[in-house]
């Protein structure tokens, strides 16, 4: 044994560090790196992991937060004063607004779904069966079978004035004040997959949008009976949307921004019962007014 320790010592005196350091190298070089043909499949695991977490991170967002309540909500009243201002070339030559019949999506795309000229469509739920479907009832019932429920829970809900803390709440009315003992109206994010499915059964992307055009994942569903509706505001959303009357008919005041005040109109407009709204709503401020006679419900969607 002391003769080997004495062999190893006069072996390391004999080379320097830096020759056995090359010649480590030199055995790692050899023995321990990867074949071309290693590294290739190395490299499109590592591509085929990263498209799977890109897919999924995708489908979680549109399934799951999509349309649900920010953690972090600012004011109205900031998103106002923070806001930047708008070119107002949008809406200075608009005298009126258009009501439109056998519109092609070339004509859309090109004259109206980007200009940011509201305009009301007419023969847009032909063949819907939402517009005879769809009432309280049907969507107290479609929430009650959903499974999951606590996911629904998280999807936005307005309540406006009714002072109701969630949707379901808003879906549990006694029947006189559902037929307008006292008004009501609330709005909510269909960001629940499953009822989101099965409303879709009932309508279809209005076929005058882009055919490139996708509907977003997530519908909006506005409710209410007579004397109520959304107060005056503007939203913070990223497209232009649509919003279909499937049943009564609402009161529309259409108000420029601020810095546009004495270039642009304001417009009122009636939207009744098969009419379809065209808006970007991140450009004008709204405001809504459910008309006396059936109970308003609209049902809408951003698009690209």
């Amino acid at each position: 044994m002391e003769k080997a320790r004495q062999r190893l010592h006069q072996i390391l005196r004999q080379h320097k560090r830096a020759s056995l350091s090359a010649t480590i190298q030199e055995l790692r070089h050899r023995n321990c790196e990867a074949s071309p043909h290693t590294q290739d499949l190395i490299k499109w695991t590592k591509f085929i992991l990263c498209l799977g977490l890109v897919a999924y991170s995708l489908d979680y967002y549109h399934t799951e937060l999509q349309g649900q309540r920010c953690a972090l909500s600012v004011s109205r009243a900031l998103s106002y004063v923070f806001r930047p201002p708008e070119r107002c070339d949008f809406c200075s030559n608009i005298k009126s607004i258009p009501h439109l019949s056998d519109l092609s999506p070339a004509k859309f795309e090109a004259d109206f779904a980007y200009s940011g000229v509201p305009i009301i469509v007419r023969d847009a739920m032909q063949n819907w069966t939402a517009t005879t479907l769809f009432n309280y009832r049907y969507f107290q019932n479609a929430y009650r079978k959903t499974k999951r429920k606590q996911r629904l829970s998280r999807c936005q809900f307005l309540p406006y004035k009714t002072g109701f803390q969630d949707i379901y709440e808003a879906l549990d009315m006694p029947q006189d004040r559902v037929m307008g003992e006292a008004p009501w109206y609330f709005g909510w994010s269909n960001c629940h997959t499953e009822v989101t499915e099965e409303f879709r059964k009932h309508y279809d992307k209005p076929y005058f949008l882009p055919n490139n055009s996708e509907n977003k994942a997530i519908d909006w569903i506005f409710i209410g009976t007579s004397g109520m509706g959304a107060q005056m505001h503007i939203d913070n959303v990223r497209l232009p949307s649509w919003q279909a009357q499937l049943a009564g008919s609402k009161r529309w005041l259409l108000v420029p921004p601020p810095e546009c005040y004495f270039q642009c109109r304001r417009f009122e407009v009636i939207v009744q019962q098969g009419d379809i709204i065209v808006l970007d709503t991140n450009r004008w401020y709204h405001q809504t007014f459910v008309l006396p006679g059936a109970v308003s419900i609209t049902i809408g969607a951003e698009y690209d």
